[in-house]
């Protein structure tokens, strides 16, 4: 199975009154996903606002590596992994 590799930029709360945070978001789907379907689940997410998609957009494998190790260490989304521990974050 093709595997896609997606950059999406996403609005957070719980940072504050009417505030939020942009996160850049890093997603493996299947090849036959369409961008829809990424932009649904992605809307789905834990912490995220409505209408929380700021960008949408498809990368190479070899870019989704290089900046999912720099995700993993945003102190914004460890808090998250940590209070949905549950989730496929």
């Amino acid at each position: 199975m093709d595997l896609i590799y997606w950059r999406v930029v996403l609005r957070y709360g719980h940072v504050g009154h009417g505030n939020s945070i942009a996160v850049a978001r890093h997603i493996v789907m299947p090849s036959d996903v369409t961008i829809i379907e990424v932009n649904h689940f992605v809307q789905t997410m834990p912490g995220v606002k409505s209408n929380g998609v700021l960008s949408l957009e498809q990368i190479d494998e070899a870019t989704f590596l290089k900046e999912k190790e720099v995700e993993d260490d945003n102190f914004y989304i460890q808090n998250l992994k940590q209070k949905w521990p549950e989730e496929a974050m």
